[in-house]
């Protein structure tokens, strides 16, 4: 019999309460209080998140405030992201069965491959990256999507799909962001350097490969490859009053507070 994990598609929300919920998922999963869950959702403006370790003055912050742009820092690692016409996915696991006990990059490979399936799904060709990366090749800027490393997944050779992961002894939450459409002229506005503006040509956002993808139809595609890839079954569900409990508890106390969210 399949064991049965959990598709959570919660739509746009805020920024703040998008990471608070990631995480109290990922806590409630870790309890063994969910089954591993895939969580797909969407922001109800643009925002940015940064990676959890990384420098808030890589920002104009001054221009995120004067346009109303939410800044918030998120739970898991790399760069920051410009978030808005994109589909977003979180998903979490524990670390105490294959192929996840295996670490990091095995981890990453095997959730890679099931995104790779899923673009197969709605006609993108797509490429997964094999070589790692380091040193200035992945510091030279703060954007998320202006380099590629390990694992993640490109499109003639440009990223596709910005994804980071945050482990704990006992599982692993694992985010990311799947462009339909880049505004960059904000971009040039919250990233403003010259550096960010030359690495904007390796970026590839979902729409200049298809046109006319269907937000559904990827959504169906991407649940049907991680039931493949992992063969699970992955029904429909929502968050439990637990786990929307402790979201909001989360958004308040943490991704709406200056102290975590600008804190580097």
């Amino acid at each position: 019999m399949k064991q049965s994990w959990r598709l959570v598609d919660s739509g746009p929300g805020s920024a703040s309460f998008n990471m608070a919920l990631d995480e109290a998922i990922a806590l409630s999963v870790r309890r063994m209080d969910a089954p591993p869950t895939l969580r797909l959702y969407g922001w109800d403006r643009p925002a940015v998140s940064l990676g959890c370790f990384q420098r808030s003055i890589d920002l104009d912050l001054a221009y995120c405030k004067e346009k109303n742009i939410p800044v918030v820092r998120r739970p898991t690692g790399g760069r920051a992201i410009l978030h808005g016409n994109e589909l977003t996915y979180s998903f979490s696991v524990r670390t105490d069965r294959a192929p996840f006990i295996n670490g990091l990059m095995e981890s990453y490979r095997s959730i890679s491959s099931a995104f790779s399936r899923a673009f197969q799904r709605v006609g993108v060709s797509v490429e997964t990256k094999t070589r790692k990366e380091k040193g200035r090749v992945l510091t030279r800027s703060p954007l998320c999507f202006a380099s590629s490393s390990y694992g993640e997944i490109l499109v003639d050779n440009s990223k596709l799909v910005g994804s980071a992961q945050k482990r704990w002894r006992d599982g692993l939450l694992q985010q990311g962001s799947v462009p339909y459409a880049y505004d960059k002229e904000t971009m040039r506005h919250v990233f403003g350097s010259s550096g960010t503006l030359q690495d904007m040509c390796g970026m590839a956002a979902l729409k200049e490969v298809m046109p006319d993808i269907d937000g559904s139809a990827l959504k169906k595609a991407i649940a049907g490859a991680f039931e493949e890839v992992f063969r699970v079954s992955l029904p429909a569900s929502q968050p439990s009053p637990e786990e929307s409990r402790l979201a909001q508890e989360l958004e308040e106390q943490k991704y709406l507070q200056g102290s975590w969210n600008l804190r580097l």
